[in-house]
């Protein structure tokens, strides 16, 4: 069962959001706040215990950004998903460099709120169409100002394909990417180990095993422990018996 935080403002969408989470049997409502101080407190005493933030970004006291960034910095597994009026393209790359893994217009928020949470653990990146293309029209606009810069010298651009090299070579060297405490709580992640659990067959605090995995994360390039395992299993970073 997982473990939902959300934070919105205005009470009728927190309800609503709510309700959907408390009524789907595969999601347990942690709590329900309207502030940022509300969120930063809860998460200070609670962020262990979490595993996924729906929060708005617009908040009376301050941006959902510092939130998502808060929950991240606290949980590195807890996966946050942005529900907001905000469609331009600044505030979503904004709220997926902060760490979130969907973004959802609120003019297309679904019915069921719970089924995008379940799509998101499952995998998936739920993002509103009107925001994706957006979020496209500006990709495609950074890629044509890019090509019609000049051309780098050739000295630099056979530097930068050596370090690429480098980096690729390094990448593929199987185990020389994380160390030897990241590799085993690797193993202990892909066998299905809880944090509580993983603390305490390393003799660890639960706090350290928490960095120790938001270090793996950010090596990997991942957000949430089934793409640690898959990313890493195409890596030849886990071992067959893992």
């Amino acid at each position: 069962m997982w473990r939902v935080l959300v934070v919105e403002d205005d009470p009728q969408m927190r309800e609503f959001f709510s309700s959907s989470v408390s009524r789907c049997a595969e999601l347990q409502l942690a709590a329900s706040v309207g502030t940022v101080a509300q969120a930063r407190a809860w998460l200070d005493a609670n962020a262990s215990t979490l595993d996924v933030l729906l929060t708005d970004l617009g908040l009376p006291d301050g941006s959902g950004l510092d939130i998502i960034g808060h929950a991240a910095q606290l949980n590195p597994a807890c996966e946050s998903l942005v529900i907001s009026m905000f469609g331009d393209e600044a505030n979503v790359l904004a709220s997926i460099e902060a760490g979130a893994l969907g973004y959802i217009h609120k003019d297309s928020t679904p019915g069921d709120i719970a089924q995008t949470i379940l799509a998101m653990r499952a995998g998936a990146s739920p993002i509103s169409p009107m925001i994706a293309r957006r979020v496209l029209m500006k990709y495609r606009a950074d890629q044509s100002h890019k090509e019609n810069k000049p051309a780098a010298p050739v000295a630099h651009a056979q530097v930068a394909m050596n370090n690429i090299a480098s980096d690729d070579a390094r990448k593929n060297e199987p185990g020389s990417l994380l160390s030897p405490r990241e590799q085993d709580v690797l193993g202990l992640i892909a066998r299905g180990f809880s944090y509580a659990e993983i603390a305490r067959l390393q003799n660890l605090t639960v706090h350290t095993i928490q960095t120790h995995i938001k270090n793996l994360y950010a090596k990997l390039s991942v957000h949430s422990k089934s793409e640690a395992v898959f990313e890493a299993t195409r890596m030849g970073l886990l071992k067959p018996n893992d």
